[in-house]
């Protein structure tokens, strides 16, 4: 496929609003006091505030009011579950159509960028700096949080490029590279430092932060594509390396005529509406459970549906066959469900004897993401395999926190939610440091008041001490 078809193939699915069309959407809004909306929504963006303000034509101030919740809030007006949460809690969605929250965000958002505005100022500089680990949404979060606040904020990125999924591993069709990047520069913009090619545990310690400085954040997310531990495995294109290459270079992706894709999650969904929309003849998703534990959302099943996408519950991958080196087909075992697993969702039985093949010529896996390698590298408490924190997000090293899927023990794992962790990680750190800015300040002051031997009084200290604590 050529470039400029693969681009056209991909692109967001929704257009934006017209000046007209935004006016009507936020005209219907009812601007409900303590507003359902508003409480659904993980970062509380004061939805009717925002909705009102496009109404009078202030779009400046609308961006602003979502970005006084939310620093990311371009990315998360498009790839947000909306009719899982705003949308979803709208009053007007008994019986009416719910107000298009996600693309009335998305229309002040783009406005602002499109007419160069900045984020909010930042503070004084307190002379305290951290690191933050990782550059996906949490770690812009949670820097941007820290930077507001007047603190000097470094972020590492293992990546060429930040954004972490955003910027790889969300389809186009919801998030075009381009505006994750954008964030990740109006972010830069508040004074946060970004360095990539950056890998914690390869080319940066844990000794290197204690030393440099007063507080680390992990924001790593998850890990690669676990192994199915089946035959021919080595045949497979691993699922997020596939959306990666739909968003670097769709022109180039190689898409078989018909296509598999291992899985049912959100991924899984984005590998094989790659796949229908770059050509694929065919694609099916085959998944071990039913249709009811499907961890994507209803609405992505029902948008692939409508892609034509085809789905085989029950069947359990069991062998990649091949032909002078060609995928040719999976083997799959149909299976029935049992009691509920360590997931809390029915256990897949396999039935003996009920091998089936199912021809393909491109087999995709997205079976989810391994857990955090950082946690054994530093010996962290973990949950589930996730790392523990605490309220404050806290982890069981002193100076070191963690926020987004790193942490996601419960819970789905979502963008919003990793947004909303680095925002209530920065505040939790502020006043950590603030306090000990504090107690520094209180005994240089009662130092000052002790002499020295040779009678000379004694020096402050600095507030920052370059180290975790």
């Amino acid at each position: 496929m050529e470039r400029n078809d693969a681009g056209k193939a991909l692109a967001e699915q929704l257009p934006p609003l017209t000046p007209h069309e935004a006016t009507v959407e936020a005209d219907r809004c009812l601007y409900c006091y303590d507003a359902p909306c508003t409480h659904a929504c993980p970062t509380h963006i004061d939805i009717p505030r925002f909705i009102k303000k496009i109404a009078t034509g202030n779009l400046s101030g609308s961006a602003r009011t979502i970005l006084s919740s939310n620093l990311l809030g371009a990315t998360c007006a498009r790839v947000c579950p909306v009719q899982e949460l705003c949308e979803g809690a709208c009053v007007l969605g008994a019986e009416h159509k719910p107000i298009s929250i996600g693309r009335l965000q998305r229309y002040a958002m783009d406005y602002l960028w499109r007419h160069n505005g900045n984020l909010p100022a930042t503070a004084a500089p307190t002379g305290f700096s951290i690191a933050v680990i990782g550059a996906g949404p949490a770690g812009l979060s949670c820097a941007g949080e820290l930077a507001k606040r007047g603190h000097a904020v470094t972020i590492f990125e293992k990546r060429a490029l930040p954004g972490g999924l955003s910027t790889y591993g969300i389809i186009a069709l919801r998030e075009p590279m381009e505006v994750a990047l954008e964030e990740t520069r109006r972010i830069e913009g508040l004074g946060v430092r970004i360095e990539t090619g950056v890998e914690f545990g390869k080319n940066l310690s844990l000794a290197a932060l204690q030393k440099d400085f007063d507080a680390a954040v992990l924001g790593v997310g998850l890990g690669g594509t676990p192994r199915l531990g089946i035959d021919g495995e080595e045949s497979a294109v691993d699922g997020l390396a596939y959306i990666e290459a739909s968003k670097t270079d769709a022109s180039s992706l190689k898409v078989g005529r018909s296509v598999i894709v291992i899985g049912a999650g959100n991924t899984a969904i984005d590998c094989a509406t790659i796949a229908k929309r770059l050509g694929a003849a065919r694609v099916t998703v085959v998944y071990r459970r039913s249709e009811r534990e499907m961890t994507c959302y209803r609405h992505e099943y029902d948008f692939a549906r409508s892609e034509g996408i085809e789905f085989r519950f029950l069947a359990q991958p069991a062998r990649i066959l091949r032909a002078n080196g060609l995928v040719t087909g999976l083997e799959c075992l149909r299976v029935q469900l049992g009691a509920p697993d360590a997931s809390g969702r029915p256990a897949p039985a396999p039935v003996a004897g009920s091998e089936f093949v199912l021809e393909a010529d491109q087999i995709v896996k997205a079976v989810g993401q391994e857990k955090p390698a950082v946690a054994a590298l530093l010996g962290l408490e973990t949950r589930k395999g996730f790392i523990a924190v605490d309220s404050d997000f806290k982890t069981s090293l002193d100076g070191v926190y963690a926020i987004g899927d790193c942490i996601r023990s419960t819970g789905a794992a979502s963008t919003v939610m990793a947004v909303e962790d680095g925002k209530l990680a920065a505040e939790a750190i502020h006043e950590q440091l603030a306090q000990r800015a504090q107690r520094s300040a209180l005994g240089a002051r009662a130092a000052s008041r002790q002499p020295r031997p040779d009678g000379a009084p004694t020096g402050r200290s600095s507030p920052a001490g370059g180290r975790l604590a």
